[in-house]
């Protein structure tokens, strides 16, 4: 595999190139019996691609494209049926994929654990996420700061149970057969925390609502 991803890569540092490799021996081992090195290289550095035009740290790219390589495997495996676990998935979506769906995601998670999967994604992402939602998810206890703005792929919308939009209009993606809600909230952009802790909280409430529907349990 490091021959291969060495020779692919000749766009890259030395230094990026290991860093891929790293990445690449990674997911092979996690998908081992699943997915073959073709298919690993290829999420990969497709994820890699995704981020690197607009990315100001090069240096942190291989773990972006890792971890949404990795992502972008999992929501193949269970299209495939190659995993299923019987927990619900949902996909929340906006524009920038920096603010809405970024805290649906982090309400989502904390409030359900183990217990179902969450996905966000946007259909133009931005550089990072909005400073202003960390700080106020921070007032809750829910860290958001390592999270990034990420594209949808086909194989992320696919396997989600639930699709949530918030204000990506006709660019957000439909497929037949998946239930889709969508969410009218106001953007936190621009915002300083205080207008934003209406909106959290407006999130929080709507994310209650949803893990109730989807009968999965909230111990917070």
């Amino acid at each position: 595999m490091a021959d291969s991803l060495t020779t692919l890569r000749k766009d890259l540092s030395v230094d990026q190139q290991l860093a891929l490799r790293t990445a690449a021996s990674r997911l092979l081992t996690e998908f081992a019996g699943t997915y073959g090195v073709e298919t690993i290289e290829r999420f990969l550095h497709t994820s890699y691609d995704q981020f690197a035009s607009g990315s100001s740290v090069p240096n942190y790219l291989p773990l972006l494209a890792e971890r949404f390589a990795r992502q972008r495997l999992q929501a193949l495996a269970r299209v495939e049926g190659h995993h299923r676990d019987g927990r619900p998935v949902v996909l929340f979506l906006c524009t920038h994929n920096a603010g809405r769906s970024q805290l649906a995601l982090g309400f989502f998670t904390h409030l359900a654990g183990e217990a179902a999967v969450a996905w966000s994604g946007g259909s133009e992402p931005g550089t990072g996420v909005n400073p202003a939602a960390v700080a106020a998810m921070a007032e809750r206890g829910i860290d958001i700061s390592t999270e990034y703005p990420k594209p949808w792929t086909d194989e992320v919308v696919r396997a989600a149970d639930v699709v949530v939009t918030m204000g990506c209009g006709d660019a957000c993606p439909v497929f037949p057969g998946t239930r889709y809600e969508n969410w009218e909230i106001d953007d936190p952009a621009g915002r300083s925390v205080a207008e934003v802790r209406p909106i959290r909280d407006d999130v929080e409430r709507r994310v209650r609502r949803l893990l109730d529907q989807l009968g999965v349990p909230v111990t917070r």
